[in-house]
């Protein structure tokens, strides 16, 4: 009865999120300083219009990692309350970043030899491809997050881009893997889904923001977009409209409040007005007599700081964050004529807002650099301040949930049909799509029982189903036994 009940349960979820993605999405941003929730649908031209966007002071993150459950999941919620009761709509799923230094990439070759090489490849080889290299095996508490196919080998022909529909007997591949820790996602998903939300998927910060500012020119001509956060600076790299390179820096804007508090013996409130109103990372650009005045605590006299003293502290800092970006950069081979990047550096995220920063960053690195907006993407009548640095990985999250709901509704049919008509929980598929139902005990011997129901299945869902879906309901699956 227990089966019939658990599968009972996943249809209405499932028509739940069907009638949620079918007409607008959420993306929630779980940042170090703030936490953003955008709710939008796409217009007739392809634009993303903004229904409702909430925002909250983020309590519980450290540094892109959650360190306290309880605060995050009260401002989770504030965030979302806010963004339905602007956009009058009940939010039920969200896409959700993540980002850390815990975030690691690497580069892996995999290949697979097909068993008709009479023929043409197809979408089933690419996944298995890509199935087999989530079977790899990290070290002790990491797990897979991303695996993104740069470029195939079909019979040894090499820089083939996209090899459906070509004839060949072995497939290979260059992926670019990108690792986390276990329980840091654990966390993040233990949160969305105590706010009282169901987590539609999770992406890398980095890629979402690029997403969001990158053009694809950009990407194709060689591109390093640098989101400087409260907590994290990010790099992703692109060159040939392929992501390249990914990593997180644990420095954001953060650490730069931080140090103006100390060196000038203020409170934090005070450090950060300072730096959004006066800050400046180019210390030449102010005057020894420029001078401002903080009011000193509960009486005490107002402290007086040269501004020019503020932009070395800055400065120190901001060169510091830039340099270590720049040796991630040069581990990509910038400086390898092949692998040069073209467009330069874009820089978003809040820190990007910081006066002079652009210059400095073209002094230090040499290469053309531009402030990202996540306007491109918008609607033309969407909020100014939306279209802020700010909110370039909120932005770009929507548009991963968008883009999700578009081949979502294919799939829950489907999903609710094999429901019906299997017995497998969740399709238990072994090593595919999560694991297996609670009440099997004797793994192989099921599996010998149900294999032509299998084989159904597997057809059925092979096309539709991405390996990171499949991650994401294997982690549903986790938090719903941990209840």
């Amino acid at each position: 009865m227990e089966q019939g009940s658990n599968s009972k349960k996943h249809k209405v979820n499932l028509e739940v999120q069907d009638i949620n993605f079918s007409e607008y999405s959420v993306g929630l941003d779980i940042g170090t300083t703030k936490i953003v929730a955008i709710i939008g649908k796409e217009n007739e031209y392809g634009k993303i219009e903004v229904l409702g966007i909430g925002k909250s002071k983020s309590l519980g993150v450290h540094r892109g990692v959650v360190n306290n459950i309880t605060q995050t999941i009260a401002s989770i919620q504030q965030a979302i309350e806010e963004a339905q009761a602007n956009a009058g709509l009940k939010i039920s799923s969200v896409v959700v970043g993540i980002a850390g230094q815990h975030i690691r990439s690497l580069h892996h070759s995999d290949y697979i030899t097909r068993a008709d090489s009479e023929e043409v490849i197809n979408d089933e080889d690419l996944e298995k491809l890509c199935s087999q290299v989530y079977q790899l095996v990290m070290l002790p508490g990491e797990e897979i997050i991303h695996v993104l196919p740069q470029e195939y080998k079909v019979d040894g022909q090499a820089e083939i881009k996209q090899p459906i529909g070509m004839y060949g007997g072995r497939l290979e591949a260059n992926f670019h893997v990108v690792v986390g820790q276990v329980s840091s996602i654990k966390n993040v998903a233990r949160c969305i889904k105590s706010a009282g939300l169901d987590l539609g998927n999770i992406t890398l910060e980095p890629l979402a923001s690029a997403d969001a500012v990158l053009s694809q020119e950009e990407k194709e001509a060689g591109v390093a977009l640098i989101d400087i956060g409260g907590g994290t600076t990010d790099l992703a790299i692109f060159k040939d409209g392929i992501i390249r390179h990914t990593a997180v820096i644990p420095f954001g804007g953060g650490v730069i409040t931080e140090d103006i508090k100390e060196g000038c013996s203020i409170i934090e409130k005070q450090a950060e007005l300072l730096k959004i109103k006066f800050g400046s990372a180019w210390p030449g650009e102010n005057k020894d007599n420029e001078i401002v005045s903080i009011p000193g605590l509960r009486g005490r006299e107002p402290k007086e700081i040269t501004l020019k003293n503020l932009s070395k502290i800055i400065h120190a800092r901001v060169v510091e964050i830039i340099e270590q970006v720049y040796v991630e950069i040069k581990n990509y081979g910038h400086e390898e004529q092949k692998k040069k990047l073209i467009a330069g550096i874009v820089l978003t995220g809040g820190g990007s807002q910081l006066k002079h920063l652009k210059q400095l960053v073209e002094y230090i690195t040499g290469m053309d650099t531009r402030i990202g907006y996540p306007n491109e993407h918008l609607a033309g009548d969407s909020d100014e301040f939306i279209a802020s640095p700010l909110y370039a990985t909120a932005v770009g999250l929507l548009m991963t949930a968008l883009e999700k709901g578009r081949k979502q509704p294919d799939t829950t049919a489907d999903i609710q049909d094999n429901l019906d008509q299997t017995n497998i929980e969740d399709q238990g598929l072994k090593g595919k799509a999560g694991k297996l139902a609670p009440n099997v005990t004797d793994t192989d011997e099921f599996i010998n029982k149900e294999a032509q129901t299998e084989n159904k299945v597997a057809k059925k869902m092979q096309n539709r189903k991405s390996v990171l879906d499949k991650w994401t309901e294997k982690l549903k699956e986790f938090l719903d036994n941990a209840e």
